[in-house]
């Protein structure tokens, strides 16, 4: 695989997050001294913490070059990876007899690619809530009545059960927002600062 980035500049932690579509790197430095390059080899399993084959399990194996494990995978293998909630573990695998050992695990959010003008970016709750309350609005399509909650589809559930869904999803996709705002340092949107319009200048409530 040809190198396109500077690898002194390779991230040494693997990410939390990855772009379906994007170029993934990230390196480990720190294996080397116990497991040399040349006698051992490192990889990475991914699986989906819903379940599910397929796409939403895969591999990637890195390679070895200067006393240091690098994890490069092209824009054309990530480009057919699904968006979701990964668990994945990192594998150090001795050449001589391919004994494994587990060298680290952890969780991974891999978020559509922004230039695909066909992926629907919502996230699970946020769907969910828009489909909760375009049935209980009388709107919904037949794939938003057919949403199954709890084993069953919205268009069997009680207006109050409708109601009753929709504060949960609700809830969850505040959550969402603000922990999106916080990531982006616009701070979570508790606090709402009110100026009464006192032309003394007094300086505004806040309300959380």
């Amino acid at each position: 695989m040809s190198n396109q980035f500077d690898r002194e500049n390779y991230p040494t932690q693997e990410p939390s997050e990855l772009v379906v579509g994007d170029y993934w790197v990230w390196k480990k430095d720190n294996l080397a001294s116990t497991y040399p390059v040349g006698s051992y080899s490192l990889s990475y399993e991914f699986h989906c913490d819903s379940g599910g084959g397929g796409s939403h399990q895969f591999t990637i194996n890195a390679t070895e070059a200067d006393n240091t494990y690098y994890i490069e995978v092209p824009t054309t293998t990530t480009d057919d990876y699904n968006p979701h909630d990964y668990i994945w573990g990192s594998y150090i695998t001795r050449t001589s007899d391919s004994a494994r050992i587990q060298v680290g695990e952890g969780n991974i959010t891999i978020l559509p690619n922004l230039a695909d003008t066909n992926a629907d970016l919502r996230s699970h709750a946020k769907k969910v809530l828009d489909a909760i309350e375009a049935v209980i609005e009388g709107r919904a399509t037949i794939d938003q009545s057919s949403f199954s909650l709890g084993g069953r589809s919205l268009s069997r559930l009680s207006i109050d059960e409708l109601m009753t869904f929709r504060d949960r999803y609700h809830a969850e996709y505040l959550k969402e927002v603000k922990v999106a705002r916080i990531k982006n340092k616009r701070g979570s949107g508790n606090t709402i600062k009110v100026n009464f319009g006192s032309s003394t200048g007094s300086t505004p409530k806040s309300y959380t």
